[in-house]
């Protein structure tokens, strides 16, 4: 008898998984459903600045995680993710005691994403529970269904923190350049689950 596949199981299936080159592609084809509080957040493996893969599903296996999917490169460093990425980096030790990861995700095309994301963090610090991952070719933005797909755009600015049963706590999707979440708000929602 056929297996059925459940709505869950779809998007599940809409997973980034590395090619043989190392790069990253969506299993299936179209783009996703950004998920909102309650959802299941699918499960993505993308690359890390220093050339490790990283899983959600792993990173849950330790803690919470907070989900920050910035704008990249639309032809040059944001100031609004700027700004955020220092918030973040300014209430660290806030987060680090709060037990949660914190993954950025900076998407862009494949043939420089790694030189623009190495140049957004040059000269910061990074905090252990920090991580900042590439998105090339937009792999995870549009499995997340999170691509702002018009000239000079790149994504829609996102944070979700999600629970260790991969579970939307709280979701903030950006429909514009400016408007996100801020470490506080994070915190909160942290602080409300009990971390």
């Amino acid at each position: 008898m056929p297996h059925a596949i459940s709505a869950a199981g779809l998007l599940i299936a809409l997973l980034i998984l590395p090619t043989a080159s190392g790069r990253s592609h969506i299993s299936a084809a179209g783009s996703g459903v950004a998920p909102g509080v309650g959802d299941k957040a699918a499960d993505f493996r993308l690359s890390a600045l220093d050339g490790s893969a990283v899983t959600l599903s792993t990173e849950l296996t330790h803690s919470p995680v907070v989900l920050v999917l910035l704008r990249g490169w639309p032809g040059y460093q944001c100031p609004f993710c700027t700004r955020q990425f220092g918030d973040f980096l300014e209430h660290a030790k806030d987060l680090q005691a709060s037990g949660a990861r914190v993954i950025f995700i900076y998407p862009g095309p494949s043939e420089q994403v790694k030189q623009r994301a190495q140049e957004f963090t040059a000269n910061e610090e990074m905090p252990s529970n920090f991580r900042v991952l590439i998105d090339p070719a937009y792999a995870f933005t549009l499995a997340y269904g999170l691509r702002w797909d018009a000239p000079h755009e790149t994504s829609y600015p996102s944070t979700f923190v999600i629970d260790t049963t991969s579970t939307v706590r709280y979701a903030q999707i950006s429909r514009a350049h400016d408007a996100r979440a801020l470490a506080s708000d994070v915190l909160t929602a942290l602080a409300a689950m009990g971390h």
